[in-house]
């Protein structure tokens, strides 16, 4: 449960930091301003033309914070950075042992290790599911005796939207926020459309925050999370922080980067 809570609660407070606008309007920004320190996170480097800062924590964790251009949409900007944080994934040891198996037939000793490995990775996941699968039959069963909750539970309320199976799959929909766990690990993605700084009062939100997270146990290096958060008018340049998580802390880490994002972007 707290694996869920957590990635769904984290979403929720960076929806929430977007509240308050400064007064002045923004311009299009050329350069990043980035602080030496921000929180837990300590500046290491910044390129000549400061459109990329590069920061790390005592634990270990990396942000590479990032000015990027906006061709078409932000949406297909921010593209080319979700598929650099999914080849954090580790291969499938599973699937090549199965693979060997079949090209030589010699990999039974392989296939036990393989399996135990995939378990070991697949532990975090689990959980999460189990935790929405707990908390939605928990919520169905304000109106349902417990001997009538099924295998499979749907909730569909009013801005919540809940789907579990006893396989180990979960999607949690809660307003901006989607949440998807299952078998191979989590992930959380947050969009909405916002209003620019300086401009409270406008009708028209043109600006737009972010957030992608993926948490599991089978990313290289021994991450524990990787994902981004991005924030800035819908025409550019848009401020991406590329987060890395090590420790176990990855809400204080976000907490941090989200206000450099905020900061940049002007949202």
């Amino acid at each position: 449960m707290k694996t869920l809570l957590f990635l769904a609660a984290g979403g929720l407070a960076l929806a929430g930091l977007g509240a308050c606008a400064p007064r002045t309007p923004p311009t299009a920004r050329v350069a990043l301003d980035c602080p030496a320190s921000q929180g837990d996170l300590d500046r290491t480097s910044i390129s000549p033309d400061r459109k990329t800062c590069l920061y790390a924590t005592r634990d270990g964790d990396q942000v590479s914070l990032r000015l990027i251009p906006v061709s078409n949409s932000y949406e297909q900007a921010l593209e080319p950075i979700e598929q650099e944080l999914k080849a954090e994934i580790a291969p499938d040891v599973t699937a090549k042992a199965k693979v060997a198996e079949a090209d030589a037939k010699v990999a039974t000793a392989d296939a036990k290790a393989a399996s135990a490995d995939a378990k070991s990775a697949a532990q975090v996941a689990r959980q999460a599911a189990e935790d929405a699968l707990g908390e939605a039959k928990d919520a169905e069963s304000e109106a349902k005796d417990a001997d009538d909750v099924s295998a499979n539970t749907h909730i569909d309320l009013p801005g919540i939207h809940i789907s579990a199976d006893e396989g180990g799959k979960a999607d949690v929909n809660v307003g901006a926020i989607h949440v998807n766990a299952g078998e191979n690990g989590a992930t959380v993605r947050m969009s909405r459309d916002v209003r620019l700084r300086g401009e409270a009062f406008s009708p028209e939100k043109r600006g737009f925050r972010a957030t992608y997270i993926l948490a599991r146990d089978n990313l290289k290096d021994g991450w524990s999370a990787v994902g981004y958060e991005a924030g800035g008018p819908k025409t550019g340049p848009v401020t991406v922080a590329v987060v890395r998580s090590r420790s176990g802390r990855r809400h204080d880490v976000f907490d941090d980067v989200k206000r450099l994002v905020r900061k940049n972007g002007g949202v």
